[in-house]
């Protein structure tokens, strides 16, 4: 039956068990599938919505469109952040742009192109019907941040301009310069702030959701803390919608705000959440290389510099000369060699692996020899500095402050870091995940991006889940609750709850070791790195699966937490977070293990083709792996649900 994925979960004895997931796909065509559904959900009377409490975590793009659109339409919402403002999601940090398959310049783009492109680009590990919705809404998501007044960059004309970006061939990608992020939250931010204003939208800042609570195997509710008093309180709702992001700073060293967090997605997923696809991280190709062991922190430069930069390497091994020493002769333009078709435009994942390899070869550049250059000089030359100046001004006046170089006349230095999440909570065609009445959008989700993500195709999932797909499907599901009141907060679920948070809390304050929370995070993300980063292997998995539950067992017998639970308190929040991550680090190194195979952003040694790019086995892994929760002490059992592909032939990558 379509739509119904039939897997199986293998339990630690080795006893297969089958199992049913029903991912909900709609019948119908590829095109006509999200027509379809929409046609046959259930709808909800204007009059009726407001009888309706929706509880939204988090509040950056997927977060504010989804509240701000779930309240225009009536619904009363919740909205839930643990930063001062809605401002400070870290959505705001995205820069080179947003996909939208408008072929404003007429070179071939389609809606079926962007959604052929990010299959392609997921390495065939995504769901065909999610992508081409995907691609289908990002239409209307331009015209919506337009409306908004979103200073999208425009021709001379007043026409909206487009960029190239990687692992495409057309311009398809919309810019704000290079704060495309700050802009987009920006316009959902005003959207959120006029239903606050209007009374629809009861904003909780400095709040941290802990915990997700269940009445008869259904959300209906959440536990948060107060991070200013240390309150916990519960929160009652129809409907949970998690909309937290993603869980790249399980690596400490990422281009991540600090802030960023797997609790909420993982306090679900302890709840009966499934969690799929966990060791689908990726890496972005171009970052500024660490300075130091010390630092705690990444900076991203946009992939939009690809557009025009050249990527390369000297030719000899521990070549000490400037950059601008080295002839062109004796460069190594390794991606426009390797990749003819595609060039310095290659996927993410291509581009970061080559980089490695290149390092790892001993033709690094910079004083730790960690980077390679992303040099200007070639459109420079050709357009001139002030040209160059106005697309891309303040990414290069950041770099020349970070980096204390001026890239207008030395090339860049970049190395690839740990950016965005693939994997994340399972969710079906609706968004809803494992948990009735739980749903999951933006990066909090495993996504509709397979096992490599696009470029400039972030900032398109997080609002086309909140603008466009989540208030349609939550609409079928609350429409056959009518009448139904919320869980009082003070059901024995919400005590229960409550008690537990509050038992966490004071067991970390309690432990009174000597180590701090960031030297366990910094020393987690060191193994996470090191084993389950850019290179996987049978035998470094084994090893993350060996020393972090060491490292995990060291953290609640020496953790130190100053200070007491009722006030602001920066090091038991991190405490929770840390925690949390030590349990996800270990999901993702067997997830990597169990996946024999090298695809997107997951790559093992053992599994790549005489040329070194990555090797699928689609026989036996043309699945997405479904992790669910058996007790702290338990493995998680693995269940799969099968991808099929009906419109995109599952063939090897190319790029040449």
């Amino acid at each position: 039956m379509r739509g119904r994925r039939r897997g199986l979960s293998r339990t630690r004895s080795g006893e297969t068990l089958m199992t049913v997931l029903d991912s909900k796909i709609p019948e119908g065509s590829i095109a006509e599938k999200w027509e379809n559904h929409k046609f046959s959900s259930k709808l909800v009377n204007p009059n009726n919505k407001r009888r309706f409490e929706i509880i939204v975590v988090g509040t950056g793009l997927a977060g504010a469109s989804a509240a701000a659109s779930l309240s225009e339409l009536g619904y009363r919402v919740k909205a839930f952040t643990f930063h001062d403002s809605p401002r400070r999601a870290h959505s705001i940090a995205a820069q080179g742009g947003i996909n939208g398959a408008k072929n404003y310049t007429n070179d071939g783009d389609s809606v079926h192109r962007l959604f052929y492109d990010t299959v392609k680009g997921g390495d065939y590990r995504s769901r065909e019907a999610n992508v081409h919705r995907l691609a289908e809404v990002s239409v209307n998501i331009i015209d919506q941040a337009a409306a908004q007044g979103v200073p999208f960059a425009r021709e001379y004309g007043g026409l909206l301009d487009n960029r190239s970006f990687g692992g495409a061939q057309v311009s398809r990608t919309f810019y704000a310069r290079g704060q495309t992020g700050q802009q987009l939250l920006l316009g959902a931010y005003q959207a959120l702030a006029k239903q606050v204003a209007a009374g629809g939208v009861e904003l909780h800042t400095r709040t941290e959701l802990l915990d997700v609570v269940l009445k008869d195997g259904r959300a209906c509710g959440i536990v948060t803390r107060d991070l200013i008093s240390g309150e916990v309180t519960s929160h009652s709702g129809h409907a949970v919608v998690l909309a937290t992001g993603g869980y790249g700073n399980v690596y400490y060293l990422s281009t991540n705000a600090m802030a960023c967090n797997v609790t909420a997605a993982w306090r679900a997923h302890r709840k009966g959440a499934f969690f799929a696809n966990p060791c689908y991280t990726q890496i972005h190709p171009t970052c500024i290389p660490a300075s130091d062991e010390f630092q705690s922190k990444l900076t991203l430069m946009s992939e939009s510099l690809r557009n025009d930069g050249r990527i390369w390497v000297p030719d000899a091994f521990d070549d000490a000369r400037s950059p601008n020493e080295i002839p062109e002769s004796e460069r190594d333009y390794y991606l426009e060699r390797k990749y003819p078709a595609f060039g310095n435009l290659v996927p993410r994942d291509v581009a970061s692996r080559n980089a490695k390899t290149v390092v790892d070869q001993g033709k690094g550049v910079g004083t730790l020899k960690n980077g390679v250059y992303l040099d200007f000089a070639a459109v420079i030359e050709r357009d001139g500095e002030d040209v160059v100046r106005a697309k891309y001004g303040n990414l290069f006046d950041m770099y020349a402050n970070i980096a204390g170089e001026n890239p207008y006349k030395v090339p860049m230095r970049i190395y690839p870091a740990i950016h965005y999440t693939m994997g994340g909570v399972w969710v079906d065609y609706n968004l809803m995940t494992t948990i009735p009445g739980c749903y999951s959008i933006g990066e909090a989700n495993f996504s509709d991006h397979g096992a490599n993500r696009l470029g400039a195709s972030a900032l398109m999932q997080g609002l086309a889940d909140g603008y466009f797909v989540l208030p349609y499907t939550i609409g079928d599901d609350l429409a056959g609750r009518l009448g139904e009141s919320v869980v009082p907060t003070d059901d024995p679920v919400f005590v229960e709850a409550e008690a537990a948070v509050a038992n966490q809390v004071d067991q970390f304050i309690s432990i009174g070791g000597t180590r701090s929370v960031d030297w366990f995070h910094r020393e987690l993300g060191k193994l996470v790195w090191d084993y389950i980063g850019m290179e996987r292997t049978k035998e470094g998995l084994e090893k993350a699966l060996s020393e972090i539950p060491a490292l995990e067992e060291e953290f609640w017998k020496d953790l130190r937490i100053p200070g007491s639970a009722a006030t602001l308190n920066s090091n038991l929040e991190k405490a929770g977070r840390v925690a949390d991550f030590f349990e996800l680090a270990k999901l993702m190194a067997r997830d990597a293990l169990d996946r024999e195979e090298s695809c997107g952003g997951h790559f093992r040694a053992e599994h790549q083709t005489e040329e070194g790019e990555a090797q699928r086995d689609d026989e036996n892994f043309a699945h997405v792996a479904a992790w669910e929760w058996n007790g702290t002490d338990s493995v998680q059992t693995r269940h799969e649900e099968e991808l099929v592909f009906e419109n995109v032939a599952l063939t090897q990558r190319s790029y040449k």
